[in-house]
């Protein structure tokens, strides 16, 4: 199954999420699929934290099928009741291809597909056959998959080289790695995503320290800071707090309640 850490508190009881990939030439314009089904008793709810990747994520529910530009901070859904919701995270190249609004008038904002296969995917949901769903995106998406430029193959390279190599930690790294100046980078990036390439290193840090505070809460906060290239402990937490809505402690405290038996909350505790 595909990766991800824009999930920040994977796991929750009641919720359930897979991702898969779509065949290989959709790789330049999809990174995966993921699909979300939650039933929750009645009174209990479920809050979702993501802090998203620098890129669209296109999403179908049962009645809509929405395009979400890249939220610079921290997002939290939440769930009651049961239901389901079947996403796209796309590539970076995606996001022109697939609207003309500017992806900059797109943070942390959305806009609806009029021309996505809503019904088809929901009709296929409600029998629960996912593998028709894919079926659907495919054949939809596969004019998208031919535009693709050379523009499109290189910024995807760059939030591929950002996210992978934790070595880079200054822009001027991540332009001289990839062979541009650093305001033809800022330029690319902007075009595709909307943000600037400080960015790109600050979402995949913020990410990495969430996952592994939730995943392991016994990792001691100042080696974590200096581990992932912040200059001491009071840079990192200022950033934690201003990006995630929360101190890495209280990320902690809900890892910890979150292991617990009954750690879902009731909706007068949301």
């Amino acid at each position: 199954m595909p990766h991800s850490k824009g999930h920040l508190n994977p796991g929750s009881p009641g919720v359930s999420l897979d991702r898969v990939e779509l065949s290989a030439k959709y790789t330049e314009l999809v990174r995966h699929v993921w699909v979300v089904r939650w039933r929750l008793p009645v009174g209990e709810v479920s809050q979702q934290r993501v802090l998203t990747y620098p890129a669209f994520n296109l999403i179908f529910s049962d009645q809509s099928a929405t395009l979400y530009g890249p939220n610079p901070k921290v997002s939290v859904q939440t769930l009651s009741g049961q239901g389901w919701a079947l996403g796209l995270l796309l590539r970076p190249a995606a996001g022109p291809l697939l609207t003309s609004t500017s992806p900059r008038r797109l943070l942390a904002q959305s806009e609806p597909m009029p021309g996505a296969p809503t019904i088809e995917i929901a009709a296929a949901m409600a029998r629960n056959s996912p593998p028709s769903a894919l079926t659907l995106i495919e054949a939809w998406l596969g004019p998208y998959a031919r535009r693709v430029g050379s523009a499109g193959r290189l910024v995807n390279r760059v939030c591929r080289v950002v996210e992978e190599d934790r070595t880079l930690v200054r822009v001027v790294d991540v332009a001289r790695r990839v062979g541009v100046s650093t305001r033809s980078l800022e330029r690319l990036i902007m075009a595709h995503v909307g943000v600037t390439p400080k960015w790109l290193i600050e979402c995949r840090r913020l990410q990495e320290a969430a996952t592994t505070l939730f995943a392991r809460p016994e990792t001691p906060l100042t080696e974590l800071a200096l581990d992932l290239g912040y200059v001491d402990y009071a840079h990192f937490y200022r950033r934690y707090k201003a990006i995630l809505a929360e101190t890495p402690n209280k990320t902690r405290t809900s890892a910890q309640i979150a292991r617990r038996p009954h750690g879902r909350q009731t909706a007068s505790h949301r």
